[in-house]
């Protein structure tokens, strides 16, 4: 069976650049959608699932930090690699802190963007490029359900917002129900070869996880200790 190409969405107002983007890209073996404006963009987020987002900072009408604000307000953490003619620190900080995941000052090399897509999708084991195996595509806890394709964690139909760290680590556990899990596999399983040397920062980021889902997060009953291993996943709550 052939393997589907990885969805990747580019918006820029440039159409030179666009289409070079999109020329390049497809080259690279990736499915792309490119769109010049914020509507566009909004258009084809409800046709399709995406890999990752490819967003101009200088746009006409909304621009990149108002819809990358905008994106994660709404509950989608799809990943983003923020493009712009701004190379100064309190830009690039900006940007990242509205919640792109990654920086890119014009003018780049189109193969150090590739380069950028390819580090974050790696550390993506799991996300929504290709159809999810073996799992399903919603999957319900307590009063939560978790979209996996369109990564996003509703709480009785509101939107709980996730960054994307945060939607890589329940993901690995929610798609391993009752299976302990080792702090080094759930690094793995979150940063795939991109994993740096092992610390404690997995239980960091499960203590904001238990803040977000647990109705106690000092007696969490989703994600349980599992003491000398790690942690584990268990969606059914006993009565």
């Amino acid at each position: 069976m052939t393997t589907p190409r990885p969805r990747i969405l580019v918006l820029d107002d440039d159409l030179r650049l666009r289409e070079l983007l999109h020329r390049y890209l497809s080259q690279q073996g990736f499915n792309v959608t490119a769109v010049a404006d914020a509507n566009a963009l909004d258009q084809a987020l409800i046709k399709n699932s995406y890999g990752l987002l490819v967003l101009d900072l200088m746009l006409p009408g909304e621009d990149g930090l108002t819809l990358c604000r905008r994106l994660r307000d709404q509950g989608n953490h799809i990943p983003i690699i923020m493009l712009t003619a701004k190379g100064n620190d309190t830009d690039r900080i900006l940007g990242l802190n509205t919640g792109a995941d990654d920086y890119l000052s014009k003018p780049f090399n189109p193969k150090e963007l590739l380069a950028r897509i390819q580090a974050i999708l790696r550390r993506q084991p799991h996300h929504a490029l290709s159809p999810v195996e073996n799992t399903q595509d919603v999957i319900s806890f307590g009063p939560f359900r978790f979209y996996l394709l369109q990564r996003t964690l509703h709480k009785q139909g509101q939107p709980v917002s996730l960054s994307s760290s945060e939607f890589s680590l329940l993901r690995a556990l929610v798609t391993h129900p009752h299976e302990p899990l080792s702090r080094e596999k759930l690094t793995d399983l979150v940063r795939g070869k991109e994993r740096e040397v092992f610390d404690r920062s997995i239980d960091v980021q499960i203590s904001r996880l238990r803040r977000l889902i647990e109705e106690d997060p000092g007696q969490p009953c989703h994600i349980r200790t599992v003491w000398g291993i790690g942690y584990v996943f268990v969606p059914e709550v006993a009565k």
